[in-house]
């Protein structure tokens, strides 16, 4: 791929800093933005991301997608946290992807991605993912219910750029597999690295707090449960969360 770096000291958000430019760019073109500080870093909903100036990774990248079809636009993600998996497997054990978006060291949250999808004439013209990766900070000071750093893992400090080069090599690897339609070697891939992928947990709806087993993640998103009964429900994200 055609990867174009733009470093920035501060910003209010990558991803916004993006859209704003209005890059266009090839399915081969690859813009990467980061930032030492984002002003209003967002995580889901209308949640903010905690980040001390300079100590973590805090990037976005745009690409354009074209080949791959709506209905399973979510392969893009799986994609996005596979690499961040990827990436961090190197310096720890225990990183599992917790669906939908973030990654986890055990029980606890060291990375989360938005992706936000423009589509046009029936295909998805742009994708920007806007990552947070818990790299340096020591410590953590806002109501996150369970944030980790690798600082906090391994006791030293990381580099960031080795860090977000290591990711983008991981990144095109497995965005090349969606441009070449092996979306069932992804799926395979995102599953078998899924948080806990065997047996039964707690998860929360509307209707309270049960047991259940994941039984997959489609390829639109939806999150299919086997809950002790033996009933099989899916589920959007927003519409359930884990116990933790």
């Amino acid at each position: 791929m055609n990867i174009k770096n733009i470093h920035l000291k501060q910003t209010n958000s990558t991803s916004t800093y993006l859209k704003e430019q209005n890059l266009t760019g090839g399915i081969d073109d690859m813009f990467v933005v980061t930032a030492d500080y984002q002003t209003a870093g967002r995580g889901q909903g209308t949640n903010s991301w905690e980040s001390e100036p300079g100590k973590n990774l805090l990037f976005s990248i745009q690409v354009h997608p074209v080949m791959v079809p709506i209905a399973r636009q979510f392969l893009l993600s799986m994609a996005g946290a596979l690499a961040v998996k990827s990436t961090l497997d190197a310096y720890t054990g225990g990183i599992t992807l917790k669906w939908p978006n973030d990654v986890y060291w055990n029980d606890k949250k060291i990375s989360g991605t938005i992706i936000e999808n423009t589509l046009s004439g029936g295909h998805i013209t742009r994708c920007i993912y806007g990552i947070g990766i818990n790299v340096n900070q020591e410590a953590f000071h806002s109501d996150a219910p369970n944030p980790v750093s690798l600082f906090q893992i391994l006791h030293h400090t990381v580099d960031r750029d080795e860090l977000l080069k290591q990711f983008l090599n991981h990144f095109e690897k497995y965005f090349n597999l969606i441009v070449n339609g092996d979306y069932t070697d992804i799926a395979a891939f995102y599953h078998e690295a899924l948080y806990r992928r065997h047996g039964y947990y707690k998860f929360q709806t509307a209707d309270g707090i049960f047991d259940a087993s994941i039984v997959e993640v489609e390829d639109d998103g939806h999150l299919v449960l086997h809950d002790r009964e033996g009933h099989i429900s899916r589920y959007a994200f927003k519409e359930i969360e884990f116990v933790i």
